[in-house]
């Protein structure tokens, strides 16, 4: 919790609960809206954590295609949970873990659990009082030794997966003193054809929500433009709360510019005078603005990166993405991420790598798309474009050297050749016995040793880094010695694993067995991805400065 020195904040005050629900339709940018909420209540010196509520039966994310539910976000403690809580760290700055994370799937495993251990004997085990009191356990336990704790509901307000933890939102605000909670319902606000802004929408949904026993503290309007007046009153009339409690969250440039647009609503000063919170924060001219300095650097430059990937969707590679930005924000540079598929790839680039100044191949899993990889890597490699490979990205750079470098003919990983001559790449010694597929693999934070006078080293200025890990194969033992003297070398291990892996003979060459991505923030952007995009702006240098001695050169001879 803040000191006194910090705002003054009275510990007795207990924990602040705010639960952010969605309504009209899924998708409107519910964890955007909290994440903005908590970076705001961190800049006015409060401690802030956050909790994602999933309504699905699955324990967590990590079986899920991306095209289902997007990236799989890994935690510090392995956890492998929703996108929205990779944007919470990002946006709050913290680590969280697994008990951040509450799925349908975790909640009724342990009431099960419980119930066949002989914990309730005699007793009917029910949706009420026995989930409900679960769920409300794990809000609690999340939210302990924090200030502010931010509860996104997943879903849409109506939906049946969503309704026993619509009960449990209920009876907690029950068993809370009023001013420790604060319901935030998210609606959309579209357009009819005459350029209307339309209510009925919103107050559906909040009838909805009061249906249930939930009436909305604040209600929080998506549409492209900020809401209008006449629009706020509308809303405010109809599903009875204080104009003043209406804000507007309108579509921006950049998500990260969120949480400026709705301070400019005034929706943190709103949630700390209801919170009896307004005297125990720090003044608003003393609050922290270093957010707003970082995601509003002004872009000098421009750099375009090829993504090569097996998914067609931007949430599948979200922390990616997000990580570019943040070097983006360090370096003044403003990234585009140009989407190649990996299957067209597999027949050679095609030209659709010859305009792009990067290149990233990052993880995923299954035959699908390996190829494509494999040739990107290759392309990269001979034509001395920065790259960075990421997990299966690193493994197909391993492939590819041993193929076209070593000489090794048909080389593969065994996760999709099982019968290859030559698997670099096999799976770990602990994967031989794991026969269930979900949380089996090697998750979680590891820590790489970094060998002095290598380019891991001069990114991460240290000799180990502490990274995050998703993955069942690693660079075959067998092979090490074979590698051995090669201008592609292994500069970072854990033990007898291969860890990260550079060209000396490159530009920019760096792969990776762990995500960097996962713990990029703003501020603290990833050093790899650092790299990458310093070496691209290099390299441009380069080139101009080349083309520069060039025409002069032309001009001396015209002039003699």
């Amino acid at each position: 919790m803040p000191t006194e020195s910090d705002t003054h904040y009275d510990p007795s005050l207990g924990n602040k609960f705010i639960f952010v629900t969605g309504g009209v339709m899924s998708g409107l940018g519910k964890g955007i809206t909290a994440a903005s909420t908590g970076r705001l209540l961190k800049n006015a010196g409060f401690d802030v954590t956050a909790v994602k509520i999933d309504p699905y039966l699955n324990v967590d994310a990590g079986t899920m295609n991306p095209y289902q539910h997007g990236e799989v976000y890994v935690l510090e403690d392995g956890g492998e949970v929703d996108l929205d809580l990779g944007n919470y760290e990002r946006f709050l700055d913290i680590d969280m873990t697994s008990d951040h994370n509450i799925t349908t799937g975790k909640t009724y495993q342990h009431v099960i659990e419980k119930e066949r251990a002989g914990d309730y004997l005699g007793k009917t085990v029910q949706i009420i009082p026995h989930i409900t009191d679960d769920i409300k356990r794990r809000i609690r336990e999340a939210a302990e030794g924090t200030d502010v704790c931010i509860i996104e509901v997943g879903g849409t307000v109506g939906d049946i997966e969503g309704m026993p933890y619509l009960e449990a939102l209920r009876q907690f605000a029950h068993e809370e003193p009023e001013e420790n909670v604060l319901f935030t319902h998210v609606t959309l606000v579209p357009y009819s054809k005459n350029g209307e802004q339309k209510t009925k929408p919103t107050q559906h949904s909040v009838k909805e929500v009061r249906s249930i026993g939930l009436q909305p503290d604040i209600i929080v309007g998506r549409c492209e433009d900020r809401l209008e007046p006449k629009t706020k009153e509308k809303i405010a009339l109809f599903c009875d709360i204080p104009t003043e409690a209406v804000f507007s969250n309108p579509d921006v440039e950049d998500v990260y510019h969120v949480p400026l647009m709705v301070e400019e609503e005034g929706l943190d000063q709103y949630v700390l005078e209801h919170f009896g919170l307004a005297d125990e924060a720090l003044p608003e001219g003393e609050r922290a603005n270093g957010w707003r300095e970082i995601v509003t650097t002004e872009k000098d430059e421009e750099v375009d990166i090829a993504l090569v990937g097996k998914y067609d969707l931007e949430d599948a590679y979200m922390s990616i993405h997000e990580s570019l930005k943040h070097a983006g924000f360090e370096l003044g540079a403003d990234v585009d991420v140009h989407w190649v598929s990996a299957d067209e790839m597999a027949d050679g680039h095609d030209g659709q790598l010859e305009d792009v100044d990067g290149v990233i191949v990052p993880g995923g899993f299954g035959m699908r798309g390996s190829e494509g990889k494999i040739e990107a890597v290759r392309y990269a490699r001979e034509n001395d474009v920065p790259f960075l490979g990421l997990c299966l990205g690193f493994q197909m750079a391993v492939v590819e050297y041993a193929r076209h470098v070593l000489g090794l003919e048909d080389a593969h990983s065994a996760e999709m050749v099982e019968d290859t001559p030559h698997p670099v790449i096999d799976i770990l010694p602990e994967q031989y016995e794991v026969e269930d597929m979900g949380g089996t693999m090697r998750l979680g934070e590891h820590t790489t040793v970094i060998e002095p006078e290598t380019l891991a080293y001069d990114l991460y200025e240290d000799t180990s880094c502490t990274e995050r890990h998703r993955h069942r194969y690693e660079v075959n033992p067998e092979y090490f010695d074979q590698f051995e003297d090669e201008p592609l070398t292994f500069s970072g291990t854990a033990g007898n694993r291969m860890e990260i892996l550079e060209h000396e003979d490159h530009p920019f060459f760096l792969g990776t067995q762990f995500h960097p991505e996962y713990t990029s923030r703003p501020g603290q952007p990833s050093p790899p991805f650092v790299g990458l995009v310093e070496a691209v702006l290099e390299q441009a240098d380069e080139n101009e400065t080349d083309e520069a001695e060039t025409d002069t050169d032309t001009e001396t001879e015209v002039t003699h």
